[in-house]
């Protein structure tokens, strides 16, 4: 395998999450940084600034099957991790649109480790990812995973169900307050 004759298994998978967790320690830990903390357990949004609460918004919606630390297409299971926001759709038919930069490289290490994904897969998630581009949005992983409003979309439904397939749905009134602090680039953290 290319890869393995480069670097050994456990040095990438080192080299990976001493850099995740190290840029994400370093932006948590800033008090000028806004970071996104997502509790799906109580379902609520949390705008961080270090380690101050800036802003709190309920009643979020998840993936309608939960959460997962392993998702695939089509599961309708929100990824667990901590991620940036890769883009901005602001035609989204969700209204607004926050793309994350999932598949992450930690999400990718463990889908190779176990076998979901193949070496190309994995290769071309890390190569996006040293080169700073969007990481693939078409692997058997999943993409297209973002936060959200609810669009035209029924907010009894919003408050009563986990209605998405691996998002994160807030209102369009809370979007709204939510872009204020937000941009791609802001680590959200997902637990």
């Amino acid at each position: 395998m290319i890869l393995q004759k480069i670097f050994s298994h456990y040095s990438i998978f080192s080299l990976i999450a001493f850099l995740t967790l190290a840029a994400f320690s370093k932006s948590a830990q800033s008090n000028n940084d806004i970071w996104i903390d997502v509790d799906t357990t109580e379902h609520t949004l949390l705008v961080m600034q270090g380690d101050v609460v800036r802003e709190v918004f309920k009643n979020v919606a998840i993936g309608r099957y939960g959460t997962t630390w392993t998702k695939m297409t089509r599961d309708d299971k929100t990824p667990l991790g901590k991620f940036r926001i890769g883009w901005v759709n602001e035609k989204s038919r969700y209204y607004r649109f926050f793309g994350l930069n999932y598949p992450n490289l930690d999400t990718a290490k463990r889908a190779w480790d176990e076998n979901r994904i193949s070496e190309e897969t994995w290769l071309s998630i890390l190569e996006a990812k040293t080169s700073g581009k969007t990481p693939p949005q078409n692997t058997s992983l999943g993409g297209h995973i973002g936060i959200h409003g609810i669009g035209r979309g029924d907010q009894e439904i919003h408050h009563n169900f986990n209605w998405t397939n691996g998002c994160i749905a807030l209102t369009n009134e809370q979007i709204d307050q939510l872009s204020k602090w937000i941009k791609p680039g802001t680590w959200v953290n997902i637990r």
